[in-house]
């Protein structure tokens, strides 16, 4: 089955949105390095490249190519999901805003190839690709 088959099964049998059936879905299309031989690949002075692999009026699957620019603190709005590192290792920092102050950064995770994280509905947060291959 070829990835935009897997894809389009995956994400037109989804029941609901709900934290768990979306996890269900990225882990029944099993996305591989090898499926993604068009990835985009960052452009100079740009934190990412992205490409949209499949979208419909409930949900989207983008595939993203991190540097090691970070980009600015920024959330999602209503929107929520996982993000799978499909290769080498990402740094995602989460962050606190309160009223009118700039966002205050309360933690950072490094995430490295074949881990899922969540990223829920108005978290601020900031990516970046990182070098540290600390577990």
């Amino acid at each position: 089955m070829t990835l935009t088959a897997k894809i389009k099964n995956a994400l037109d049998s989804l029941k609901s949105l709900s934290k768990a059936d979306l996890k269900e879905a990225l882990l029944q299309i099993d996305m591989k390095l090898d499926d993604l031989a068009q990835l985009p690949v960052p452009s100079d002075g740009k934190p990412y490249n992205r490409k949209l692999l499949y979208k419909n009026d409930e949900v989207e699957l983008l595939v993203m190519n991190w540097s090691q620019l970070e980009c600015a603190p920024h959330d999602h709005g209503n929107s929520h999901g996982w993000i799978q590192v499909i290769s080498g290792t990402s740094l995602n920092s989460v962050y606190e805003v309160k009223g009118d102050s700039l966002p205050k950064e309360l933690f950072h995770q490094y995430h490295h190839k074949g881990q899922y994280f969540y990223a829920p509905k108005k978290a601020v947060h900031k990516m970046k690709a990182s070098n540290n291959m600390d577990w």
